[in-house]
């Protein structure tokens, strides 16, 4: 039974701790005190309307009063935005029961799918601290899950959320696994398919490990966090919608997870199926084509991986009732010339409104692909789709469909600009013979990308063109000074960013 020394008034600290909800109490205030709390306990806060579990961080100074309870952003928003000075309780949490899970597939087990979905479970009500599901992380990086768990894993996220079904058997769906700077081809083949009067309920992640997500740069055009409601009527309006998968709740332990697996820049190949398949069920996908770039600094580095990939999402899209097809592409360089979400998006912008300068590989990319879904969708015969796509794109089709989408998401917003910028330019004349794309796109993260929007690269060259020294290779922009600064000390000591030969070999 509560009493009236049991609680704590809670206060805003305005600490942004991502999605990590964590409370900050005096080390010696009474609560702390009688509950035994440590630091980084795992606690559940509970007020007279709602209850969440968060990290404790104890303080030791008089930054809060005995009486008072910080709470980080995260935790404010999960508590629904108390009123300052209300009062809440704290408890030790339950200890999470599948954590011992985790540690069976640390040291070697393998997931059921009993097992897998009580993981996601506990990981979707947010009983995992950041530390534990770090564990989780670790636990399935690199190719530590096979296909049985791939689809436990799959089936347990799809669960986890909310999940549209739009009563038809044609909704396409496209996903690229990414691992490419700039690769932003989704704006363009949404546009083209929805103007040819297919569905295509596009939701998209953050970046990862990159310099952008496709959610990212379409944030800097329009508003990206629907709610299920309003993706609904923006999809039964348009046939199409471009939204940010977290903001729907479609596979929502997926967003948690992937937050995780970017701070630690890490990737898992079956945590990757399960989070592009989850997702694309849980639009209320029939027909997904996914793309698979390859090249020696890809994220999938060669054609024997390549397949085995292939394979896996082919098979856990069938096993969860999608007709799944791969298309392997280039991932030797990047695609298009801005890197970054501002800077993607001014090319996307350019390739549909047929912009002379806009960049032909992006183009070109985006063509092939909203082919092979235009034929996926019966709106053309076998070999006759990338006719439709051109035509869908040159007429103007694709642009004004794609105004009416972002018009119908909340308006399209026009693009800004860095403040800063440092162009570095050949010190040899040659041929470009080399790009290193995870040096490319670690430059344009420490630029500021993408939490910095208009932060990034633009790219002047491309594989095979002749260069003399002086020419620009590439041009970095940032929105503080620091953060340009601190990408140029990264350049200064990797000199095999772009290289460039006397003579291609």
């Amino acid at each position: 039974m509560e009493t009236q020394f049991d609680f704590l008034q809670l206060h805003r600290m305005g600490i942004d701790t991502h999605q990590e909800p964590v409370v900050y109490m005096r080390r010696d205030c009474h609560v702390a005190t009688s509950e035994g709390f440590n630091a980084m306990s795992r606690i559940r806060v509970n007020t007279a309307q709602t209850s969440i579990i968060a990290t404790l961080v104890l303080v030791c100074s008089d930054l809060l009063s005995h009486q008072q309870a910080g709470l980080s952003e995260a935790a404010w928003r999960l508590l629904h935005c108390p009123v300052d000075g209300e009062s809440a309780w704290f408890h030790h949490a339950q200890p999470v029961d599948s954590m011992s899970q985790v540690r069976g597939k640390l040291y070697g087990h393998r997931l059921t799918a009993a097992s897998a979905k009580n993981i996601i479970t506990d990981i979707r009500a947010g009983r995992y601290s950041d530390i534990q599901l770090a564990a989780y992380v670790t636990a399935c990086a690199g190719d530590r899950l096979n296909l049985d768990e791939t689809i436990a894993i799959t089936q347990a996220m799809v669960a986890s959320g909310e999940h549209f079904d739009w009563g038809i058997d044609q909704v396409l769906d496209k996903h690229c696994v990414g691992g490419l700077p700039g690769n932003r081809t989704t704006p363009i083949v949404v546009a083209i398919v929805a103007a040819n009067g297919l569905v295509m309920p596009k939701t998209s992640s953050r970046a990862i490990t990159s310099p952008a997500g496709t959610a990212d740069t379409m944030e800097v055009l329009t508003n990206v966090n629907l709610s299920f409601e309003l993706m609904r009527e923006v999809v039964q309006k348009e046939g199409a919608c471009l939204a940010w998968g977290g903001s729907v709740s479609l596979s929502p332990a997926d967003d948690m997870i992937i937050r995780v697996e970017r701070a630690l820049d890490l990737d898992s190949e079956g945590q990757l199926v399960a989070s592009v398949i989850s997702k694309k069920v849980a639009a209320g996908a029939k027909q997904v084509l996914l793309d698979i770039p390859v090249g020696p600094t890809a994220k999938v580095r060669s054609a024997e991986k390549a397949q085995r990939l292939r394979q896996l999402l082919e098979s856990t899209g069938r096993a969860l009732g999608l007709d799944v097809r791969t298309i392997i592409t280039d991932g030797s360089q990047p695609v298009g010339r801005g890197i970054g979400p501002a800077l993607e998006a001014r090319d996307v912008l350019q390739v549909l409104q047929n912009d002379g300068h806009a960049p032909q590989d992006l183009r070109d990319k985006s063509l092939l692909l909203a082919a092979h879904l235009l034929e996926m969708g019966g709106k053309a015969e076998v070999g006759h789709g990338l006719a439709l796509a051109q035509s869908t794109l040159i007429s103007g089709q694709a642009w004004d469909k794609f105004r009416a989408i972002c018009a119908a998401q909340g308006g399209l917003k026009l693009i800004e600009s860095a403040d800063f910028s440092h162009c570095v330019r050949a010190t040899s004349s040659g041929v470009v013979a080399y790009i290193n794309n995870r040096f490319i796109a670690r430059l344009a993260s420490l630029a500021g990308a993408p939490n910095a929007p208009t932060a990034g690269m633009d790219m002047h060259v491309r594989l095979g063109d002749d260069i003399n020294q002086g020419d620009p290779l590439f041009t970095l922009y940032a929105e503080a000074p620091g953060e340009l600064a601190y990408a140029l000390d990264f350049l200064d000591g990797h000199t095999d960013v772009i290289r460039i030969e006397r003579e291609m070999v």
